[in-house]
């Protein structure tokens, strides 16, 4: 018994001596759980709002060395990531992430879609039982109820009996609201009408005197007092095209689409422009590391997630496109606040301490105007005119007025019940809508949802279209474009189709048990939750989907 006793001080000594020695270093080490699981202090999940895999290596030559270059060096890149399903947009990519499924089961199927009963258009994070807290507006009436599965993180929160701290951060309300889960401790999220961070009584009745501190320095008009000029001298901008180009879109106040913006004409007024700069980002991260350090995140005994996402790379791709100056001027500012982002979290939690991960939302495709000058297929499809000509006919036709009751996401919703009324033939009306669309120029083909499994589709858009449809929320009719043809105007860009421009995003881990290297197996968004589950000894969220990628993990 002594012995056993003797052994026992010894091994706790030698233990305690390993522990002096890494805190005297400067590293905090792991926390263990009750039942003797290693798992990291914190994880910090980034989502880049509309990064495309390339940018990884677009402008790899003029990264810093500890932002994506440290990134792809230090972590473990699944390169051939991609999204499964359509429409790749903002919302679906985001949940998506973390619920390790696809819209089809999660029902987060746009950034919007048509309510059939409320006969109107509903947001994604909408919830009107709930209040704004930290403005007077309506931009904090959100919340997840919407998302019908759990994400990763709310996992998280049920393996560690609700001890783990959850907090979003985004300009995006979605950006937020989505990632952190139904059970998350707080998401905040940007209101663009007063400068202020907010969120909703779904989480809290007042903002924590933290927060109020950190709005009542109006960070945004500290950034608009910059101006947005070009980091590096605008000629060294070879990745890009010419900077005055009439295929992108000024900002209000401004003469033209080029460098400098002047910022200066926003300040006091129009805080939703900062979501349209570079500061945007900067401001989110800025955010993230006072949130860590107000709500003591990954400073206890159980592992807290803190899930961010920048969206000022959307808004900037979808004002000037990926080829702009202002899209490579952005991820060179993004590169330096990761670089700055990356050293705090070393020194708050010590290498190898902390787990990150970085992947997108979605990609986008280049605006056509700068296809069509370098003598590349692309363009716009007139949506809005083919859905008021098809109304037009079908009421000539069977009768029925506004038949078609809405489109989002590239689909017709019909109106049944008027459909109905009229005792006209639902099945007439629907083939004549898909034999006029396939009419178009700019439309591949056109099919009835119903009717998918039987359709000639290339195996891999059937999946897409079935991987995106939840049919109490989705349309009757998808229409499917010809590449790089999009819905939308003749500036900027958008995204949101099947093809490997929007579909193919970066996913990157970086930290504790991560091994460096790089894989080309074909990898999936849903395996990004799939992924954190198997690390942390957790379940997977209830409707995930997703595979392990388990080469990245030291055996």
């Amino acid at each position: 018994m002594r012995k056993i006793y003797l052994l026992f001080t010894v091994f706790a000594m030698i233990t305690q001596a390993q522990v002096s020695t890494a805190q005297k270093k400067g590293i905090k080490t792991a926390p263990k759980t009750t039942n003797g699981i290693n798992r990291p202090k914190i994880i910090v999940g980034l989502v880049v709002d509309q990064m495309r895999w390339d940018y990884l290596y677009r402008y790899y030559d003029r990264y810093t060395t500890g932002g994506f270059k440290r990134l792809v060096k230090e972590g473990f890149s699944a390169e051939n990531t991609l999204i499964p399903y359509t429409p790749t947009i903002t919302a679906c990519g985001h949940s998506s992430i973390y619920t390790g499924t696809t819209p089809a089961i999660n029902g987060i199927v746009g950034n919007d879609w048509y309510d059939a009963q409320l006969k109107r258009n509903m947001y994604c994070a909408e919830d009107t039982s709930v209040t704004t807290v930290g403005s007077s507006t309506m931009a904090g009436v959100m919340s997840p109820k919407n998302m019908l599965t759990t994400t990763i993180t709310d996992e998280l929160r049920l393996a560690t009996n609700f001890k783990s701290k959850v907090i979003g951060v985004a300009l995006k309300d979605r950006g937020s609201i989505l990632p952190a889960g139904h059970s998350a401790n707080a998401a905040y999220w940007y209101d663009g009408q007063t400068g202020d961070w907010i969120t909703s009584t779904y989480y809290m009745k007042s903002l924590p005197t933290w927060l109020q501190d950190y709005n009542k320095q109006k960070k945004a008009d500290l950034y608009f007092a910059k101006n947005w000029n070009t980091l590096y001298p605008i000629d060294t901008y070879t990745q890009s095209t010419a900077d005055d180009k009439n295929y992108e879109r000024k900002t209000r106040g401004e003469q033209t689409p080029t460098f400098p913006h002047p910022l200066k004409l926003y300040i006091g007024k129009n805080y939703e422009v900062i979501k349209s700069t570079p500061y945007g980002n900067t401001i989110t991260l800025d955010l993230a590391k006072t949130a860590i350090e107000a709500e003591k995140m990954g400073q206890n005994n159980t592992t807290d997630f803190l899930a961010v996402s920048c969206s000022s790379t959307d808004y900037v791709g979808h004002q000037y496109g990926p080829n702009s100056v202002e899209a490579e001027d952005t991820f060179l500012r993004l590169d330096k606040d990761l670089e700055e982002f990356f050293t705090y979290l070393d020194q708050k939690f010590g290498k190898g301490n902390y787990l990150f991960f970085l992947s997108a939302d979605h990609g986008a495709a280049h605006v056509p105007g700068f296809m069509n000058e370098n003598r590349l297929p692309g363009g716009t499809f007139e949506e809005a005119k083919v859905f008021k000509s098809l109304n037009e006919t079908i009421e000539k036709t069977f009768k029925v007025k506004k038949a078609i009751a809405a489109s989002e996401n590239g689909q017709f919703y019909l109106d049944h019940a008027s459909i109905k009324t009229a005792n006209a033939n639902l099945d007439a009306i629907k083939s004549l809508i898909i034999e006029t669309l396939k009419t178009k120029d700019e439309v591949a083909d056109a099919v009835d949802m119903t009717k998918l499994a039987t359709t000639t589709l290339p195996e891999e858009i059937k999946k897409s279209l079935t991987y995106g449809y939840y049919a109490q929320r989705s349309g009757d009719i998808y229409y499917i474009l010809k590449p790089n043809y999009f819905t939308g105007a003749k500036t900027g860009t958008t995204h949101g189709s099947w093809n490997p421009y929007d579909a193919h995003i970066p996913c990157v881990f970086m930290g504790w048990n991560v091994k460096p290297g790089k894989t080309n197996k074909t990898y999936h968004m849903t395996d990004i939750a799939a992924t954190l589950a198997a690390m942390l000894h957790i379940q997977m969220p209830s409707g995930c989907i997703g595979t392990p990628i388990t080469e990245l993990t030291h055996q």
